[in-house]
C-alpha cells in the first residue's frame, strides 16, 4: 500500500511538472509570435508588469494593451529561453532574450500554480543593460 501511494504521488508530481512545462512552452510561443492576447490569457487578474520604463500593477486588459503597444513598436524576430528555475512551492521563473527589429530585451516571467491553474504573476521586458 505504501509503495502504491508513493508511485501515485510520483506520477502526480510528474504530470504537474509536465503541465507547467506546457504552459511555459505556450507562453514562449506567444512571445515569439508577438501575440499579447495569448500571453495575457495566462495573466492573473492584477499582474505586476514592467515593459521598459512602464511599471506598475495592471489589470489583465491594461497589461494586454501595454504589450500590444510594445509589440507594435518592437516587432519580434525571436525569443529564446536562457534559464528556467526549478519549480519550488508552486512557483517557477523563466528568463529569456527577446530579439526585436529594434534590439534585444531581457524577458522575465514568474508563474505560480494553484490547483490546476498555472498563471503569470509577474512579467517583465527590460533593456539588456538593466
Amino acid at each position: 500500500m505504501k509503495i502504491r501511494s508513493a508511485v501515485l504521488l510520483f506520477v502526480l508530481s510528474l504530470s504537474a511538472s509536465a503541465f507547467t512545462l506546457d504552459v511555459i512552452d505556450d507562453i514562449a510561443s506567444s512571445i515569439r509570435s508577438g501575440n499579447p492576447k495569448n500571453i495575457s490569457k495566462f495573466f492573473i487578474d492584477n499582474i505586476d508588469l514592467k515593459v521598459i520604463e512602464q511599471e506598475d500593477v495592471y489589470s489583465k486588459q491594461q497589461a494586454e494593451m501595454i504589450l500590444k503597444d510594445f509589440f507594435t513598436k518592437h516587432p519580434v524576430k525571436s525569443f529564446t529561453i536562457a534559464h528556467k528555475s526549478q519549480p519550488k512551492a508552486g512557483s517557477q521563473y523563466v528568463i529569456g532574450t527577446l530579439e526585436t527589429l529594434n534590439g534585444k530585451f531581457r524577458t522575465y516571467f514568474l508563474i505560480k500554480t494553484a490547483g490546476t491553474q498555472t498563471l503569470i504573476q509577474q512579467f517583465r521586458i527590460e533593456t539588456e543593460n538593466e
